[in-house]
């Protein structure tokens, strides 16, 4: 497991990444992983509870499902979190099958709790929370024949979800777009651009093999806090 504790925007934001361990099947390795990673929340006083984002690894599309439907029997009451999931083998340092990068976030009060708000109609993934004055989306999609039309979906879709919010992109502090490999960056970048004015303060790029749906060729994350 690696960890991380990462001073941010006046906040602590404690960053796990867990894979499996090898021999075991995918359903058992995720069981295992959060086992570990609610053990490691706990020595440092928090709880999924204070989760605010999962990732989900997978070296190919069945582990990536049999990771899902474990993860999903624990992203549950307080631990929900905002989701997302990625097929990219070389993603992984050992022979494991999944992996997962959990995000939580130390928060100002003991007492503050996060808000979750579902997608309508409702379904697994929420499509945001709030918690701390932070609001984080859930990584956001869409089956589209290609990568200019998708992100022309997801954006603007994206840009009403953070208005919904009370939020809006010049608030955004974070932004992750995981990119099929075999689109260029530079023609994500473009788009990105054409629908967002506002520069972000940090911005990854990251290259994957798959997502939750064969078809799709970009997933977004953001991070924004409230106005």
């Amino acid at each position: 497991m690696r960890k991380k504790i990462l001073k941010w925007e006046k906040r602590e934001f404690v960053l796990l990444s867990c894979e499996g361990k090898n021999g075991r099947s995918a359903t058992e390795e995720m069981q295992d992983i959060f086992r570990r990673l609610d053990e490691e929340l706990r020595k440092m006083e928090l709880s999924p509870a204070n989760t605010i984002r999962t990732r989900l690894w997978a070296i190919d599309r069945e582990s990536r499902d049999m990771g899902s439907a474990v993860r999903a029997e624990n992203n549950t009451g307080k631990a929900r979190a905002a989701t997302s999931s990625y097929i990219a083998p070389v993603h992984f340092a050992s022979d494991a099958r999944v992996g997962l990068d959990l995000i939580a976030l130390r928060p100002s009060r003991p007492t503050l709790e996060k808000v979750i708000v579902e997608n309508s109609p409702p379904r697994r993934p929420i499509n945001y929370l709030i918690y701390d004055s932070l609001v984080v989306l859930a990584g956001k999609t869409v089956v589209l024949p290609t990568l200019d039309e998708q992100l022309d979906e997801i954006l603007p879709r994206i840009t009403a979800i953070l208005r919904d919010a009370g939020t809006a992109w010049d608030k955004v502090i974070h932004v992750s777009g995981y990119l099929h490999r075999s689109q260029p960056v530079d023609a994500f970048m473009a788009r990105f651009n054409k629908w967002v004015k506002t520069p972000v303060p940090r911005m990854e790029i990251v290259l994957v093999d798959g997502y939750s749906a064969e078809g799709k060729l970009i997933e977004v994350e953001v991070t924004a806090e409230l106005t």
